[in-house]
């Protein structure tokens, strides 16, 4: 078998590392990625669920929490057991294989040559002779998804690549750009016929495989007998409102789960999920329709809602190169339909959404969380974070090395032990230019008072990849950045350093109106609510930029507010204003401030 058919099929399930034994989202082990979900779920892995968003406002509902039953393992299909069949054909015990990377690998390529003889192929030295026996290797009942997957990995072996692994390996693919597989291969029993019998009603790019699995659209009665509609709100986008935001979430359940999920009128509603074994993408709300997913009703109303099947808390259950490629195929094709620029001021985190109120700020969502590589991600937007000004800039963009920058975190469960040591995409801020200085504190995650902490959920001291700050102080090694309010420090060495110098927008207080009040949401002036449309509180959070402050700016937008409070979107109205808002980068969360507060000015 060829090696680099092993490096490249390795690289999309795992990247080449071997997570130390813990399994994937998808129940997946060791480089080579075998699957044996029974297993994976019976290990204890906290859930913390989705809110659900009111449709009528910007409450939550509730939060419900997703439990897992343990299946049958004879009822799991051939792709979540692959680990079982790798031994049989190896004669290697299942715990070997799922905890040396030497045994994983063997196991992986016995699968590989296993598929290739199923279809009848012979064994090659040549790798364009093993397209086939590739796109089987997930097991994706797909045969869309699973040419994808081959034409991925076989795009990798052109590319080339080096990593070093998470057990301080150095890996190298050398390139082979002239590589041209056998894609005339079959891939399986239905070989070639999704690609062609794509449902119509999808919206995703040619390059990716992309299925129909609608999320409902129905009324139904609450226990009091009261009507009520569910789980998402028609529209008519972008000839009614801009879409704006494309919002990053990880489900927090498995695949299985989260179509179930999606598929609830009772539940909340979002545009795709993706899915981590092989980056197939399931749509559920035709983009010209309203997803209940952001928590922020605003954001809601100018946002495609991305979920990516995995669990924050959980370090070790990867998110897949896989899933990771296909995820930055539709995020493309959908930022250039759409305009929407590939920055961190629109492609946001849930976690980078702001609460609406000063009472919903405790409970909103902190996925996809810090172990979610942003840089990476980027990269294969084709939008990499580059320095565009030099190391005094006054602004900086936040950009760690993922693999080797591990700051720790705690409470991944309930063991009270530091989480795994992992790449992140987080620095820690400081309240002066010493690590052993408390955490800034957010005054909106912690009313009464109280520092920050290093728990994995707690963005209250946090800066993340590809957001961009004002500087306040550098001292040596360290910056400070202005941040809710306050200087906030983070280590930033020059031999290794976490952050690089931008040039762009950053607003300031105007002459005479500091402290500047900050909001979750740009909704319009109370003159601009026609007869018979409420108009919506614009309720100041507990945060300001004072004087002498400065955030760098995203987007700006007059205010708007989407009044869908109706099962029939007859009454549907969108309400526009004259006021005009700047969306700054806050804190780790983004926010908005009134143009007639502040001052643009140019920081480079």
């Amino acid at each position: 078998m060829p090696e680099s058919v092993l490096l490249g099929v390795s690289y999309l399930q795992s990247r080449w590392d071997g997570h130390r034994g813990a399994p994937s989202v998808a129940g997946g082990y060791g480089p080579m990625h075998l699957t044996d979900l029974r297993t994976a779920l019976a290990r204890e892995r906290p859930h913390h669920g989705h809110g659900a968003e009111d449709p009528r406002g910007d409450t939550a509902r509730e939060t419900r929490e997703v439990h897992v039953e343990l299946p049958d393992p004879k009822e799991l299909p051939e792709r979540l057991r692959t680990l079982e069949r790798a031994a049989e054909l190896t004669g290697l015990g299942e715990e070997e294989l799922r905890t040396d990377p030497a045994a994983n690998i063997e196991g992986g390529a016995a699968l590989l040559a296993a598929a290739q003889k199923e279809l009848g192929l012979p064994p090659s030295d040549d790798p364009a002779e093993w397209y086939g026996a590739v796109a089987r290797y997930p097991g994706s009942s797909d045969a869309g998804a699973a040419e994808v997957f081959a034409d991925e990995v076989f795009a990798v072996i052109r590319e080339g690549g080096r990593r070093t692994t998470d057990s301080g390996q150095v890996v190298v693919l050398e390139g082979d750009p002239d590589l041209a597989p056998d894609t005339s291969q079959p891939t399986g029993p239905d070989s070639r016929t999704s690609a062609s019998g794509r449902d119509g009603r999808v919206e995703c790019p040619r390059s990716v495989s992309c299925a129909w699995i609608p999320a409902p659209y129905e009324e139904y009665s609450d226990p009091d007998g009261s009507p009520n509609y569910g789980n998402h709100d028609r529209a008519d986008r972008p000839e009614s409102q801009r879409i704006d935001y494309i919002v990053v979430h990880d489900t927090e359940a498995t695949w299985d789960t989260t179509l179930k999920l999606v598929q609830n009128p009772r539940y909340v509603s979002w545009h795709y999920s993706l899915r981590s074994s092989d980056g197939h993408i399931a749509q559920h709300v035709p983009l010209k329709d309203v997803g209940w997913h952001a928590g922020n009703w605003y954001v809601n109303a100018k946002s495609i809602g991305l979920e990516h099947e995995g669990f924050l808390t959980a370090p070790d259950a990867w998110y897949t190169e896989a899933m990771y490629r296909t995820s930055a195929r539709l995020v493309r094709h959908l930022a250039h339909r759409y305009g929407i620029p590939l920055d961190r001021q629109h492609i946001l985190g849930h976690d980078n959404v702001p609460g609406v109120t000063a009472a919903a700020i405790p409970g909103m969502h902190t996925d996809p969380g810090p172990y979610w590589d942003w840089r990476h991600y980027f990269t294969l937007l084709g939008a990499p974070f580059h320095p565009t000004a030099g190391p005094d800039s006054e602004l900086v963009t936040i950009r760690p090395d993922y693999d080797e920058h591990k700051p720790v975190y705690t409470r991944c469960d309930t063991s009270g032990l530091p989480c795994p040591p992992h790449g992140s995409s987080a620095v820690r801020l400081h309240t002066e230019p010493s690590p052993d200085a408390p955490l800034v504190r957010d005054a909106g995650l912690r009313p009464g008072g109280g520092d920050s902490t290093t728990g994995v959920n707690d963005t209250g001291a946090r800066a993340t990849t590809g957001q961009q700050y004002a500087v306040a102080e550098r001292r040596g090694a360290w910056t400070a950045i202005w941040y809710l309010g306050q200087k906030a420090w983070f280590h930033n060495p020059a031999d290794g350093p976490t952050a690089v110098g931008s040039r762009g927008w950053v607003v300031t207080p105007r002459e005479g109106v500091a402290p500047v009040p900050v909001y979750g949401r740009a909704y319009p002036e109370a003159s601009a609510y026609p007869e018979g449309v409420p108009a919506q509180a614009i309720s100041p959070l507990p945060y300001a930029v004072g004087a002498g402050q400065a955030y760098a700016l995203g987007l700006r937008t007059k205010g708007e507010y989407y009044h869908a409070k109706t099962f029939d979107p007859a009454h549907h109205v969108v309400v526009r204003g004259e006021e005009e808002y700047y969306q700054i980068q806050l804190g780790h969360r983004v926010a908005f401030v009134r143009a007639a507060d502040v001052t643009v000015r140019r920081a480079g």
